[in-house]
């Protein structure tokens, strides 16, 4: 089952609705997955900044601890906003230890590095989430979602999606990979790439962002994933840029693309972008199997 949403948002003039369009296109796919939900949003960004987005377990952490590891740099300044179980911290160090920052803080889990990536997720009803981290209210340029049904691994806030394993990266997943467990051992071994979940979607997530980190593009990358992942699946890949969708050869997973002049819209069943303004006018497709979909910011 799961449930995926996106929106990329070709118009600058809609860019403070972003949130108000797609917090009802994420929970109009609750019944395809109530048990987590989870939302990376593209917004704002500094050149020579760092946006950290991180999650914690207890209610009363001191998010403002964090700061110390953050402005360890000489020089560097840092600063924290709370969004729920959630917190943002954006720094100019450039020398900042994730690794390192789990460590010092146990518990924290980071769940996106980037310039303009946020990703906030949550156990919970999609419903529940989208007001605790405040959804509707959030602008940017584009999102991915997604809802959860488990099915391979346990209920947990890591390993609900979007799965971020690169800078302004993520990558969301309906289905399942049958050659995961092949995979991750071949990205230990040759890349040391190590992972936080047993989750499938991780293992896709770190074979796509590692070929972009070596340099490969997102289309080709994404054309690799259908020779060599194995299963059924549809990916939705959010980068800084824009935001791409991808179904296996098969295409047994349900998906729906939207395009207007103004927005880009992905559901995997179309009531999710029913609400969505001017819907009616759109050209609305299938995905064929094994394309890649693609769009991204004029320059």
């Amino acid at each position: 089952m799961c449930g995926i949403v996106g929106l990329f948002l070709k118009s600058p003039c809609m860019r403070e609705a972003l949130g108000g369009m797609f917090a009802p296109m994420l929970i109009e796919m609750t019944d395809r997955g109530p048990d987590s939900a989870g939302v990376a949003v593209y917004r704002g960004g500094e050149r020579g900044r760092t946006k950290i987005t991180a999650f914690h377990p207890r209610s009363d952490f001191d998010w403002d601890s964090l700061l110390g590891d953050a402005e360890s740099d000489r020089g560097a300044t840092a600063n924290v906003e709370i969004n729920g179980s959630h917190a943002v911290v954006t720094t100019n160090s450039v020398s900042i230890d994730i690794g390192k920052l789990e460590a010092d803080f146990p518990g924290l889990q980071v769940m996106s590095v980037g310039q303009s990536i946020e990703i906030y997720k949550e156990t919970g009803l999609p419903t529940e989430i989208a007001e605790a981290f405040k959804v509707s209210e959030m602008n940017g340029t584009h999102a991915v979602g997604h809802t959860r049904m488990a099915t391979e691994s346990a209920v947990t806030t890591a390993g609900s999606h979007p799965f971020s394993t690169g800078p302004d990266f993520c990558l969301v997943h309906n289905g399942s990979l049958s050659n995961h467990n092949r995979l991750r051992d071949l990205l230990r071994r040759r890349a040391g790439i190590e992972f936080k979940t047993e989750n499938d979607t991780e293992v896709a997530a770190a074979f796509v962002s590692h070929r972009l980190a070596a340099g490969q593009s997102l289309k080709a990358t994404l054309e690799d994933c259908v020779k060599e992942l194995d299963g059924f699946y549809t990916f939705v890949v959010g980068t800084k840029n824009g935001f791409a969708v991808l179904r296996d050869p098969f295409a047994c997973k349900p998906a729906v693309l939207a395009e207007t002049s103004g927005f880009v819209a992905f559901a995997s069943e179309y009531r999710a972008l029913a609400s969505l303004p001017g819907i009616n006018e759109a050209e609305v497709w299938e995905p064929e199997p094994a394309v890649v979909y693609n769009w991204e910011k004029a320059a």
